[in-house]
């Protein structure tokens, strides 16, 4: 792999101080050296210019669904119950050609937005439909992106007290033995591991205890990570209450759903313990500031965990709560959300940047990798363009997180250029596009056959 000089950049690589004007050296996929000044002579090396660009670590997507690229603008103005319920039997029609096209373009649409690393929540399987999961790791080793696919499931339908119909859940044993069957094929823990997966029951109210414990158990047997989504609405803790006699996070704790192996989506409903336990465990979080807001969920207390030092990354969500939302987007949502409860210095931009790559990172398992411009991490790095209009912002970090998210000059995965001059580089982007529409349109005709 041919080695990469970027020179004359603002760099702000969120471990350490930011150099104003700067330069990046990467050699074989990772990070060489980083420093102020002149770049060195690199022999052989390309050199990019960083002059009018902020130059950051790669973002982190901790929380997706990328197959809701194909139901995008349907149930506007519904509760996440009332959409959930509306769209199970749409979802349940898709098959591995739907997924491949979401996938890929939901993924595209992440890469030119500054993702360079992204997990999926993928949990209905309907019987006859084709291999989903492939689907989707095809799709990002196609894009080009570091991928995280969770194996989600769901037991408990509505015959069993659940929220979605018994049509759309898998038994148990089918669902532990092939995310076992899937761990073994696809997990590769590796140091600069391009896929890596992870155990995702999808829900308390969609998910049986005895599911929940033989995920965990499963989970640590293998060494992967776990995840779900957890205190979502009010309507959740009231679910959780009436069923399982306790709130969500005590519920967790209970199944020993706890740890710095777990992260959930959304936490928008914490109590104060709820919080401790976030902190003590390390417990990590996915803030998915739009998709809450859509469906008017709430604003998680995301300053209030972070104070507390428990680790908080991004999400996405799934478009079809979120449409075209980018992750530099929600690092702007995340802080001006918090603003708008707390004051205007409840959470920086810098801190709103350090969720969108560290703090996935943490998420992930992957903070010694990526997240930072270090000496020895992977080069998966975000080079923005602030300069025309939005050099009238005087800091470029300020600019990419106040503002509209700005064109990338270069989005580099382990030094490979995936995005350049603001164009998908490893696919023809116009076919990219057009995936994402065939795969709506064929959901849609399965849905009335």
């Amino acid at each position: 792999m041919s080695k990469i000089v970027i020179e004359n950049a603002y760099i702000a690589p969120v471990v350490g101080d930011e150099i104003p004007s700067g330069h990046l050296v990467i050699d074989n996929g990772r990070i060489e050296s980083l420093g102020a000044g002149p770049a060195p002579t690199v022999v052989g090396a390309e050199r990019l210019s960083g002059t009018g660009c902020l130059v950051t670590p790669g973002l982190v997507n901790t929380h997706h669904h990328l197959y809701q690229w194909a139901t995008q603008g349907l149930y506007q103005d519904s509760t996440l119950f009332e959409w959930l319920t509306g769209l199970y039997r749409t979802w349940a029609g898709m098959d591995a050609d739907v997924v491949y096209g979401a996938a890929t373009a939901g993924l595209g649409w992440l890469a030119l937005t500054g993702c360079t690393t992204s997990s999926d929540h993928h949990y209905i399987f309907p019987k006859g439909r084709g291999d989903l999961f492939e689907a989707e790791v095809r799709a990002a080793a196609e894009v080009g992106l570091r991928f995280h696919p969770c194996r989600g499931s769901m037991d408990r339908g509505r015959s069993d007290g659940g929220l979605p119909p018994d049509e759309v859940v898998e038994h148990r044993d089918e669902i532990l033995a092939d995310t076992a069957e899937l761990i073994d094929r696809y997990h590769d823990p590796s140091f600069d591991s391009m896929l890596r997966v992870a155990v995702a029951p999808c829900s308390p109210f969609s998910v049986s205890e005895g599911l929940m414990l033989d995920a965990a158990a499963l989970a640590r047997d293998k060494g992967v990570r776990l995840h779900t989504h957890l205190a979502e609405t009010v309507d959740e803790e009231t679910h959780c209450i009436e069923q399982m006699g306790c709130t969500p996070v005590e519920y967790m704790e209970k199944l020993g759903w706890l740890g710095d192996d777990v992260w959930f989506a959304h936490a928008v409903h914490l109590h104060d313990a709820d919080i401790r336990r976030f902190a003590r465990t390390g417990t990590g979080s996915a803030h998915c500031p739009s998709s809450n807001a859509r469906l008017g969920a709430g604003i998680a207390r995301v300053s209030d965990l972070l104070a507390a030092g428990a680790p908080v990354g991004l999400g996405v969500d799934g478009a079809a709560s979120s449409e075209l939302t980018s992750l530099a987007g929600e690092m702007r949502q995340a802080m001006l959300f918090q603003r708008a409860i707390h004051g205007p210095t409840a959470l920086t931009a810098r801190q709103a940047l350090e969720m969108g790559t560290l703090g996935g990172a943490r998420n992930l398992g992957r903070h010694n990798e990526i997240g930072s411009l270090e000496p020895g991490k992977l080069a998966d790095i975000a080079i923005w363009r602030v300069d025309g209009f939005r050099a009238a912002v005087e800091d470029p970090v300020c600019a990419l997180v106040f503002g509209p998210t700005p064109p990338l000059a270069r989005l580099l995965v382990g030094g490979r250029t995936v995005v350049a001059d603001d164009e998908l580089r490893t696919l023809p982007q116009d076919m990219v596009g057009r995936a994402g529409v065939l795969a709506r349109k064929r959901l849609l005709r399965q849905e009335t056959r």
